[in-house]
């Protein structure tokens, strides 16, 4: 099988403790910044750039590895509100409009919205909106790696044990690159993360009246097998906001960006060319 990223040129370069992933000319009428999900790097959206680019070589695509994801070295604060104010920056540095968050990335994003101006287009990929709707086994890690006795035991095995675990949903041309990456993250820097995250989900006003309180056009897709749920309050809440678009990816589960890449580099074109939520 031909890998799609094996047939453009992309672009690496490094900004501000940033690795990025670039795929399009730099005067592109509307630039997309892509954001992966925890513990991710960029690398994962490259069949995405791949073919949203080939199927329109105007188009810009820029991935971005956050500092401290896959290894790289971590900010001081890792809260989400942090990396969305770097994220922010970035966005305003690239001149991106249209920002497209995977997992944590797509919470950075919601943040990106509601808390530093950002006023372009979201298309949010299995975000969470409480800690309830996320995977059960992540919070279980989170209050055994609070034991000070077993804490670091428990994160020093968690990078290896989560790329096992999403080796199956990642494309087999690409498995062994993708867990590479989530391997190399560092185990405390992702327990820092995760404290912070869980603290962020229990103490902040519910997420879905905030993204809806933006105004800004999003859209809001989920695979159907995806171990990231909804609460039925929460789609409803979704459904109700005029300027959010929710939808289902039949066949995917949460590593969508990795299954379906040619339908997520589609939904980012339609965007740069003019749909709006419906």
């Amino acid at each position: 099988m031909v890998v799609a990223s094996n047939l453009v040129n992309i672009r690496s370069s490094e900004v501000g403790g940033w690795e990025l992933r670039e795929a399009g000319p730099a005067g592109s009428r509307a630039t997309a910044l892509l954001l992966p999900g925890g513990m991710a790097s960029a690398a994962f959206y490259d069949d995405v750039l791949a073919y949203a680019t080939l199927a329109d070589p105007d188009a810009r695509l820029v991935a971005a590895t956050p500092p401290g994801f896959a290894g790289r070295r971590a900010p001081t604060d890792v809260s989400v509100e942090s990396f969305a104010r770097l994220a922010c920056e970035l966005a305003a540095r690239l001149d991106c409009r249209i920002v497209v968050g995977h997992s944590y990335g797509a919470n950075i994003a919601i943040e990106m919205a509601a808390t530093c101006g950002f006023d372009g287009q979201l298309i949010l990929l299995s975000p969470t909106f409480s800690r309830r709707d996320e995977f059960k086994g992540l919070g279980v890690v989170d209050l055994i790696g609070r034991v000070p006795a077993i804490g670091r035991l428990v994160w020093a095995a968690v990078p290896l044990a989560v790329s096992r675990a999403l080796r199956s949903s990642l494309p087999p041309a690409r498995r062994d690159q993708l867990t590479a990456e989530l391997r190399r993250n560092e185990p405390q820097v992702c327990r820092r993360m995760v404290r912070r995250y869980f603290e962020y989900l229990e103490r902040s006003a519910p997420l879905v009246q905030r993204l809806c309180d933006t105004g800004a056009p999003t859209w809001v897709l989920f695979g159907d097998h995806d171990e990231v749920g909804l609460t039925t309050e929460e789609r409803g809440d979704l459904q109700a906001c005029p300027h959010v678009a929710l939808d289902t990816l039949a066949g995917a589960t949460h590593m969508l960006i990795a299954e379906e890449p040619k339908r997520i580099g589609e939904l980012v074109l339609g965007v740069a060319n003019g749909s709006t939520p419906s």
